[in-house]
Formats: structure tokens, sequence, C-alpha cells
């Protein structure tokens, strides 16, 4: 079972081709090169304000593949510097070095995140040289990854338009598991990007233009398609589970959408219960009207809905009120990690209960580690989805994969339970 969604290359000390340093205690920035130098990171750069920091990184930015940084200085403190960085459009990745609580670096780090920058890593002073040393490799690795698929160049209108018209777009699924048994309850339907020349490009290199081009209805039209015809396969196969695809608020301002829907499960044959309709709650709901006409329609034909994405967009407690969900999905920036911060663990917590309370199922995205799974298990959460349990795959490597679950739980049970069943499925 996979731990983690990125594929890391290793990264030898010597590789590196600059590390900038900049905090405003010279002992501290002469430390930090003589460790990092020790460590074989050469040459590492230093500069004592965001300042001087910045105008290093004008003439050489790009030779830097790394940034330390403290977060509280003077003159001018680490947001302001982050602020003036987003502006330069810093390419590579960023640890922070401080000594402030787990509350503020985890604000930083969300701030990082919000100017398109890369938190890479984060040392709490004082740290050791183990701790840096081990720090800094995995940041190097991470601010180098880049996931499979990955281009140095954005696409453009025509290339997605040309990915429509060839049936470049492709479906793949991802495994949702009941946290209490282990079992495969359902499947999420994922979407891809074939591209002839680049190979497999991944959703967040080409959604984004597609969303500003006004081309979601297009590609959820391909996505209702491949998903429900699968669905079907699979019920017709005796696989039970629901099959879960996400529409957009562009799919749903459509009046005519529930009758779209409705209409592929009819023709390829497959009950609308088994099909799960996932909303992304961070979108804007511009006409609340048509929202509720749509998917108001689709529950009536016994569709299940889902508020996807739960905690990450602004009018959370309104769509629960006003719009007929089944199901809450929360979002896997709370979920991965909330074993170490009691603020995730609270959030999932509370969100988990509110559902329950509400009548309905919760789902946890981004499960990656086991400690991921035991949490949200104890906490009361439904289902669990993430790369603990599987990766996206595409449909046949989907079914082997199920076929190696229906073995391995034949195999316990032959044994009477001998094999301890762990929760998780592999």
């Amino acid at each position: 079972m996979s731990n983690s969604p990125s594929r890391l290359k290793a990264v030898r000390p010597g590789e590196c081709r600059r590390i900038l340093v900049l905090d405003d205690e010279p002992a501290v920035t002469d430390l930090l090169i003589r460790l990092l130098s020790k460590l074989g990171y050469t040459p590492v750069d230093a500069c004592n304000t965001g300042a001087e920091a910045l105008q290093r990184l004008a003439a050489e930015g790009p030779a830097i593949d790394l940034i330390l940084m403290d977060i509280n200085m003077p003159e001018m403190d680490g947001v302001q510097f982050l602020r003036r960085l987003a502006a330069q459009r810093f390419p590579g990745g960023l640890v922070l070095l401080s000594g402030e609580d787990d509350t503020t670096r985890k604000s930083v780090e969300r701030l990082i995140s919000s100017h398109d920058l890369r938190a890479v890593g984060s040392l709490r002073k004082p740290f050791t040289q183990g701790q840096l040393a081990a720090t800094v490799k995995e940041a190097l690795l991470l601010s180098r990854d880049t996931a499979p698929g990955a281009t140095p160049h954005r696409y453009d209108a025509e290339q997605l338009t040309r990915a429509l018209r060839n049936d470049e777009l492709v479906c793949y699924y991802q495994p949702q598991c009941e946290l209490a048994t282990g079992d495969v309850v359902g499947i999420e339907t994922l979407v891809r990007w074939q591209h002839p020349h680049d190979g497999l490009v991944l959703p967040n290199q080409f959604l984004p233009l597609i969303r500003d081009l006004r081309l979601l209805p297009e590609v959820t039209r391909v996505v209702l398609a491949s998903a429900i015809a699968q669905a079907a396969e699979w019920l017709s196969a005796g696989r039970q589970f629901n099959v879960a695809l996400n529409v957009s608020m562009q799919d749903i301002a459509q009046v005519e959408f529930a009758d779209t829907v409705a209409t592929l499960a009819h023709n390829l044959r497959c009950e609308p219960s088994h099909i799960t309709v996932e909303v992304t709650e961070a979108e804007t709901m511009e006409q609340i009207g048509t929202a509720l006409d749509v998917l108001t329609r689709l529950r009536l034909r016994r569709f299940v809905l889902s508020l996807d994405d739960f905690g990450t967009g602004y009018s959370s407690m309104a769509q629960l009120r006003d719009l007929p969900f089944d199901e809450l999905k929360i979002d896997r920036s709370f979920v991965h990690g909330a074993t170490k911060d009691s603020r995730l663990r609270a959030i999932c917590s509370a969100s988990i209960r509110m559902a329950h309370q509400l009548g309905l199922q919760v789902v946890a995205e981004g499960i990656e580690d086991r400690g991921d799974w035991e949490l949200l298990r104890y906490l009361g959460c439904d289902i669990g989805q993430g790369y603990f349990i599987a990766k996206p795959m595409p449909a046949p490597e989907m079914d082997s994969w199920l076929m190696s679950q229906m073995t391995s739980r034949r195999k316990s049970r032959a044994n009477g339970g001998r094999e301890k069943d762990d929760g998780a499925a592999r």
C-alpha cells in the first residue's frame, strides 16, 4: 500500500544548485552555513534581512532551489517577505525556521500556499544537525518533485479543446472503504488527461484553465458517460458499491442537468442509487435557486448527493442548511496529519459529529497513513479514501485490485480470522 502520492527521486547533497538562508541573527546563518556545508550542500548563501534576500533572488532566483527562512524578523518580517517573494514568482521550495508556536507556523504555511509558493518543510528552533539534515533532504525532494505528467509549460485553450475532441480525457478510479470493516463500499471517479506527448497529466495542470474557459460542462459529460457505464458494468458483475463523480457549479447552473444524468443512467441501465453526485463546496454558489432545483430533482430520482471538500469554502453551513445532501466529505487538508495537529483533529471530530446529527454519512479524503486511518475510525467517521488504501487507477487495474481484496478476505475467513484484520483494505 502506498503511503504517499508523490514519487520522489533521490537527491544527493551535491546536486543542489543553491540554498539561501534568511535569518536576522548572523550567528544562526553562520551555523547553518557550516552545518549545511558539512552535509555536502554547497554553495549556501546567507542574508540577514528580507530586503537583501529579495535583491539576491532578483539577480539569481532561478539558480536557488531552496530558502530556509525565519518568520519573525525586524524591518521586513516573514509575512511581508512572502508577499514580495510571491510577486517575484519564486519557483523553489521554502522551509520555515522558527521558534514560534505551532499555530503561527501553520498559519504561515497556509499563507505560503495562498501565494502559490511551495512550503516544503519546517524546523522548530532550536534544532539538531540530524533534524536539519532530514528536513533539508526531504525539502529538496519535494521542491524538485513533479507529479507524473507534469510539463514545464502551461496548456492552452486550443490544446484542451483538441483533447476533448480526440477523447484524450480518461477516467481513473479510487476506492473508498468502510473504516469499521475495511470493506470497499464506493469508488470515486477522477479525470486524467492522456496527453499524446506528455503522458498522463493530472487535473491540477488543466482543470483550472478548463474552468476559466467554462468548458467544465463538456468535461463533466465525458466523465458522466464513462463513470455511469463503468458503474453499470460493476453492478452487473455483482459489485454492490457506489460510484461517485464530481460536478461543478457550472454543471449545476444548467436546469437540464438532472435530466441529462437521469437519462444516461436509464440508457446505461444503472440504478441511480448507486451513483453519487459530488458537489464541490469550495465553488461559489451564484444561483441558489437553480442549484436547489437541480439537486432536489436528482435526489427525488434517488441519486446520492455529496458535499465535497467540506470546510474549504465560505458557505458550508448555508449549503448544509439549504441543499438536500446525503453525504459530507471532509477535505484532505483537515485529515492527513490530524494525529499530530490538535486543531485538525478538532475540526474532523466536530465535522463528523455535526454530519451525523444531520443524518449524513461522512467520508474522509486524504488518508495517507495508518495514523490517519485509526484516528478517523476512532472519531466515528464512516468511510475513508486516500493513498493508504489505494492510488487512483484505470478500470482494468481497479478490477485486479478488487479481485485481490476478495482473495485476501477469503483467505482470512478460511483461516478462521487468524490473519488479523487491521481495518485497511489491502
